[in-house]
């Protein structure tokens, strides 16, 4: 962060932008989760975590034991869950905590009565599958972290980045008039009978 605002270091060094853009791919694809013809990822050695007690109705707790690998939703279980998923944060707030309490319970300071209060009658399959899912991405970006530690700290940070006056040079900045405003139906070219056009 800075008095502007937050920073993004654009690295000169050609190697330096591909590991970037490498790991971002990697990551970007086990976060995509197989969607857009991608692979499914699984967790190291090929495990999978399952579903080895049901997960109640209404769960009121989540727990983890990081010796047995398991994560009990109330009476629930599922195993196997790397430690790497549980500890995973973002903001200082731990993800797999903020997805059960988002379906489990109410938010904080919901109002009875309001619509953010309604909520279902019970635990719905499709959220233990998401669960199952989200497991498996969140222990592979944690894997990930070392890897983009090192390349941010000893890699991005230390290595030599384009200036604004850089990108002025080559023609980046100042950016072009119509990428300052937002896009508009009207400046399609109309087609079709009488002037329509298919919105896709």
């Amino acid at each position: 962060p800075s008095p502007r605002g937050p920073v993004v270091p654009l690295a000169a060094d050609p190697g330096v932008w591909s590991a970037g853009v490498e790991l971002g791919r990697l990551m970007t694809g086990i976060q995509l989760r197989g969607a857009h013809g991608g692979v499914r990822h699984r967790l190291p050695g090929g495990r999978r975590p399952y579903v080895r007690a049901t997960v109640p109705d209404r769960p009121e707790s989540l727990a983890y034991d990081p010796g047995e690998e398991v994560l009990s939703l109330g009476t629930g279980r599922v195993a196997p869950v790397p430690a790497g998923a549980w500890d995973f944060m973002i903001g200082g707030v731990r993800i797999l905590e903020l997805w059960f309490e988002r379906r489990a319970g109410l938010p904080e300071g919901t109002e009875p009565g309001t619509l953010a209060a309604i909520r279902p009658p019970g635990w719905r399959r499709e959220w233990t599958s998401e669960l199952l899912d989200l497991i498996t991405v969140l222990a592979l970006l944690a894997e990930l972290e070392p890897r983009r530690e090192q390349l941010l700290t000893d890699r991005l940070l230390t290595a030599p980045t384009l200036t604004r006056d850089d990108l002025h040079t080559a023609g980046v900045l100042p950016p072009p008039a119509a990428a300052r405003r937002p896009a508009s139906v009207l400046d399609h070219h109309e087609e079709g009978p009488e002037g329509q056009f298919a919105l896709i």
